[in-house]
């Protein structure tokens, strides 16, 4: 036999025996993960979650010039981010003035700076593939850069006359003031928007600040020494609180910010509190007569401030009851069981300065409207009169641990995070919030969901909202007898709709 055949013949053997045996060992494997796969997938088992948050002392920094900073590197790109959150809002507006703060905090990027115009400013930055942003809301205004840390020097000098030298060009200003008019204009046309506001009003009360609104005239009396006046009172180093992450350097970063806020060329004065004198409506139905193919329905009951004792069981409570989306009862009962609404659900927040409110909001035709709010008043009377189950409590707890690393996916979430916590004061307050988070979330048993919602979800108390067709509504459905106005103690308010230019009512 030829020596290259006898040479050959023991390799052969050998790969022969190795793939056998891999052969069988694959084999084995496979039944023994057939024999670990269960039958169905919600017996599925995991190994618990292991994750901590990060600590909000590690990014923290107070800086000499006045803000503190959340400085937060990451070389995953070669971006910097940076957001300048700014004290200031729609609560600090002059009385006649209203539209001050959205006018001045739209134009800050958009109105030209000291060294530029409205024009070149968008220029450059288009150049540098850079996004420069600003804007005044409620409570809070933020100033936004986003660019290549290549062009971080030039970006933050930029940013400084953003913050301090605004030139608030006056065409810029005319221009705006015609778009905020137009849009003034068109406040009726959305049932949807008509609703949130008046919302707001049974909320709140009439004379609370959220609910005083531009008009033609306050928009129309705006100068541009008015947001100069507005921009120095309230835009200063004190009122600031920074988020910054990217590629750099922290200790470098320290140094620019620094400088960034140093020298400010006027003093400014720090935001007052916000004022939490709110007035919530009497009991009853609220209801706009509009002529649209579907109700839209808020059930709304007073609510809590988030640092109540209370705040860990409400929220577990309404994730059950509506805010777990298709785990939940009223998203089941009204959507699932009925096909009464596309979506239906609740929200429980608390508030950071007042309390906010609990409520249950959906969608339905005019004439199942009533029939849809008793199922929702329904399911909260039953959360309150008996236990929920250990799958609901389970299921709900599990979601919200298990979830909740995705609040710091990102760098830019863990810099924003932090940098909200300091502004609305919750760090000074509760440094350890979400350290505890998730034990206190797991901590709420089922008799602690029971005794929130009979404290709180009570119908005695109830506002039920509707913006619709009000013959339709008040009708009812002839297979449900059930009448929307005996669910609100058989009071009904007519709420007129609003001039969109004064937002005084009108009369039919």
């Amino acid at each position: 036999m030829n020596r290259r055949v006898l040479s050959v013949l023991p390799v052969r053997a050998l790969v022969c025996a190795v793939t056998a045996a891999f052969a069988a060992l694959a084999f084995t494997s496979a039944v023994s993960a057939a024999d670990a796969i269960p039958e169905r997938p919600e017996k599925l088992t995991f190994p618990p979650l292991t994750y901590e948050p990060p600590n909000p002392a590690s990014f923290r920094v107070p800086l000499a010039s006045g803000p503190v900073a959340y400085i937060v590197p990451s070389r995953e790109l070669p971006l910097v981010n940076i957001v300048v959150y700014v004290r200031v809002g729609d609560y600090l507006q002059p009385v006649g003035k209203e539209g001050i703060a959205g006018l001045t905090g739209y134009l800050l990027a958009r109105g030209g700076i000291k060294s530029m115009t409205a024009e070149a400013l968008e220029e450059r930055m288009a150049f540098l593939a850079a996004n420069l942003g600003s804007g005044v809301a409620d409570l809070q205004g933020t100033v936004s850069l986003n660019l290549l840390s290549k062009d971080l020097d030039e970006g933050l000098k930029v940013l400084r006359e953003v913050l301090a030298e605004p030139t608030f060009q006056e065409d810029k200003i005319t221009l705006r003031k015609q778009q905020i008019l137009q849009s003034l204009k068109q406040r009726n046309d959305d049932s949807a928007d008509i609703e949130v506001r008046e919302r707001r009003f049974l909320t709140y009360g009439e004379n609370f600040w959220v609910n005083r609104h531009s008009t033609a005239a306050s928009v129309e009396s705006l100068t541009r020494a008015d947001l100069q006046a507005f921009h120095k009172k309230w835009f200063h180093p004190g009122n600031f609180v920074v988020a910054v992450n990217g590629d750099f350097d922290r200790d470098a970063m320290v140094a620019r910010l620094e400088k960034l806020f140093a020298d400010w060329p006027y003093q400014g004065e720090k935001s007052p509190p916000v004022p939490g004198d709110a007035k919530f409506a009497e009991p009853g139905l609220y209801i706009v007569d509009k002529d649209v193919n579907q109700g839209r329905v808020s059930m709304i009951l007073p609510g809590i401030r988030r640092d109540n004792p209370d705040f860990y069981a409400t929220q577990v409570m309404n994730d059950i009851l509506g805010g777990g989306g298709f785990t939940s009862r009223i998203m089941n009962r009204v959507r699932s069981d009925e096909g009464l609404a596309y979506s239906a659900g609740s929200a429980f927040p608390g508030g950071v300065y007042y309390p906010l409110i609990f409520i249950a909001a959906f969608q339905s035709k005019s004439r199942t409207v009533a029939y849809a709010t008793s199922i929702v008043l329904e399911e909260f009377k039953r959360i309150a009169k008996e236990p929920v189950t250990d799958e609901e409590i389970q299921t709900t707890v599990k979601s919200m641990v298990e979830s909740f690393p995705r609040a710091f996916s990102t760098k830019g979430q863990v810099a924003a995070t932090f940098a909200q916590d300091e502004l609305t004061g919750r760090f000074a307050t509760e440094p350890d919030y979400w350290k505890n988070y998730r034990a206190k979330i797991a901590a709420v048993t089922k008799a602690d969901i029971q005794r929130v919602a009979q404290k709180y979800l009570l119908p005695e108390k109830l506002v039920i909202c509707v913006v619709g067709q009000k013959k339709e509504i008040l009708l009812g459905h002839p297979d449900h007898p059930v009448k929307v106005d005996s669910l609100a103690g058989n009071r009904i308010v007519d709420v007129p709709l609003r001039d969109p230019l004064t937002m005084k009512p009108v009369t039919p």
